[in-house]
């Protein structure tokens, strides 16, 4: 089956054309220079070229080959090293870096378009480079003037790449049990020793040099995650010295089999502190919110790869005749005219549709929240991105999993076999329901931190602004209905009973998944609203009210049921 290839003008629909980026962008002192419709445009489909023309086609072998460790070296598929010095090299990692950085200073919004692409046509490659602006971002906010000028440009333009090194065999989602500990060196840096697992490109031959972000525990540190510090660790130092950190081996996995998940241990490895003392989960978040949003990105690909191979599919394959056919007597119909396979392709690409706006929205809204002049714009978009980011990396990454089997369903038996390439995706989707916070605890940072704490204030605001903006837009009725309807649920029956001091201690947390899934259809109805209203749209917004929307009266109906029990 023929690998992934980018449609550039899908991608510059949504940005340009529903999200009127220029016109954002425009308004950003430091980014209206970039506004051009044109320049943005131009980037896509030259992104669009790399991703088709170098990195899909690594993407079978990949899987196939696999990522294979030896004494404690890993040795990446081939051609995926050549193909990362030839995209960093290109500039692709520095797309949206500061450029006295070293980066090109573009919108956020290029990149989520570039990686939601990479991760489509090859996720396991797409591993290595996917934490490198949320490392940079991280040392920028949170490093010394020395390590700013050790690594910052390094990572910018992605000559190194870099990790995030949480997990160890006793704490996974509960980072306060990190033992990992931090010595202190007479020279003002420290000596790491521990354990880390799932590190993702934690070893490989791609870059020259990998930075490890690490979190661990000072001598004197209190126990749980206030105990916690974030430190620095090259892989090799500027003396050309190796540190003392060691891939012991790497996992073999369900899925994305090109990107070495590595447990790596730190033998007394010398580091730098990043930040301050106890304050590395702060340091840590501004890497781990840029991820989430990566994942979203990923569950958005993923879909949509799996979306272009079953269609495809559908096109060629003839199976029966479908009802009302108009062919020949005997003649069997492609497998596109059945409506079962209607169904399944149309409700892919209305989650694909709707995914990219509200992910592509979200990226704006970054450099809205970076750029603007007006503090209650910077606080909207701080609003947007709190909100939206876990709903993107949960529902979207659900959607992948299940979107891609469904995908898998319109091959038949075909679809089983390896040869066609649909099952990988199946496979490769599954993790990204894990890592980054998994999706109930994504679940449970919506609900319990963001939302019921402050009364659902800045979720409230959030709906009014949404319906507010569908004023203008001619026959959104049944999205601002929508709007409302959740706006109402959560005023009358949310709130009072969720809030109430006779209620259960763990009433929210069994809300917190339906909750999460209510928001997501009613951002996708918004989504869709805007996608119908622009010239050019796809049949997305009518496969989205006919065969997703209806499952937002099941998630009132589940959450009441749980409201309701004493």
């Amino acid at each position: 089956m023929n690998a992934y290839q980018p449609r550039p003008e899908s991608h510059s629909f949504i940005l340009l054309q529903v999200l009127r980026a220029p016109e954002v962008l425009a308004e950003l002192p430091l980014l209206a220079e970039h506004a051009e419709p044109a320049l943005l445009t131009q980037v896509i489909e030259e992104a669009s070229k790399f991703v088709g023309e170098v990195l899909a086609p690594l993407n079978r072998e990949g899987d196939e080959v696999g990522a294979q460790w030896k004494a404690g070296a890993v040795t990446m598929p081939p051609g995926f090293r050549q193909a990362y010095q030839a995209f960093w090299q290109a500039g692709w990692p520095s797309l949206a870096c500061a450029a006295e950085d070293g980066g090109q200073g573009l919108p956020t919004a290029l990149e989520a378009v570039l990686h939601e692409m990479l991760n489509a046509a090859n996720h396991g490659w797409t591993m290595a480079p996917g934490l490198l602006h949320g490392a940079y971002e991280c040392l920028k906010h949170h490093g010394s003037d020395d390590i700013k000028a050790r690594y910052l440009e390094k990572l910018a333009t992605g000559e190194w790449l870099a990790t995030m090194c949480l997990t160890e065999p006793h704490a996974g989602s509960d980072l306060g049990l990190v033992r990992t500990r931090a010595t202190p060196l007479p020279d003002g840096r420290f000596a790491l020793s521990g354990t880390k697992i799932f590190i993702s490109g934690g070893e490989h031959d791609l870059s020259d040099n990998i930075v490890h972000l690490v979190l661990a525990r000072l001598p004197d540190a209190p126990p749980g995650p206030k105990g916690l510090s974030l430190f620095v660790v090259p892989k090799f130092h500027e003396d050309g010295s190796r540190s003392a950190v060691y891939c012991e081996r790497i996992e073999e996995k369900m899925g994305i089999h090109a990107s070495p998940t590595c447990v790596m241990r730190f033998e007394e490895a010398v580091a730098s502190l990043v930040g301050e003392p106890g304050k590395g989960l702060n340091a840590m978040f501004v890497m781990m919110n840029a991820a989430r949003l990566l994942v979203g990105l990923q569950g958005i690909g993923l879909l949509d790869a799996a979306w272009q191979k079953a269609n495809a599919y559908a096109q060629e394959r003839r199976q029966m005749r479908a009802p009302g056919s108009a062919s020949k007597a005997g003649e069997a119909d492609h497998i596109a005219l059945h409506p079962a396979m209607q169904r399944i392709l149309l409700t892919q690409r209305a989650w694909i549709d709707t995914g990219r706006v509200l992910a592509y929205r979200t990226a704006l809204e970054l450099d809205v929240q970076k750029h603007h002049p007006e503090a209650a714009r910077r606080e909207s978009a701080a609003r947007w991105c709190s909100l939206v980011t876990p709903v993107l990396k949960s529902a979207w990454t659900e959607q992948a999993f299940s979107g891609a089997s469904a995908c898998l369903q319109v091959f038949g038996g075909h679809g089983y076999v390896r040869e066609w390439g649909i099952e990988q995706h199946v496979r490769d989707a599954r993790v990204a329901m894990i890592y980054e916070g998994t999706n109930e605890i994504q679940a449970i940072d919506l609900l319990l931190r963001k939302t019921l704490p402050d009364g659902a204030t800045a979720l409230q605001a959030l709906l009014v602004e949404l319906h507010g903006d569908l004023d203008r837009v001619p026959e959104a009725g049944a999205a601002r209905d929508a709007l409302q309807a959740l706006g109402e649920f959560i005023r009358t029956e949310l709130l009072p009973l969720a809030s109430a001091a006779s209620a259960p201690a763990d009433r929210a947390h069994w809300l917190a998944d339906d909750f999460l899934r209510a928001l997501a259809l009613v951002l996708m109805a918004w989504a869709s609203a805007r996608i119908g209203a622009t010239p050019g749209a796809s049949q997305a917004p009518a496969a989205f009210w006919r065969f997703v929307w209806p499952e937002f009266e099941m998630r009132q109906r589940m959450m009441r049921t749980t409201l309701a029990r004493g």
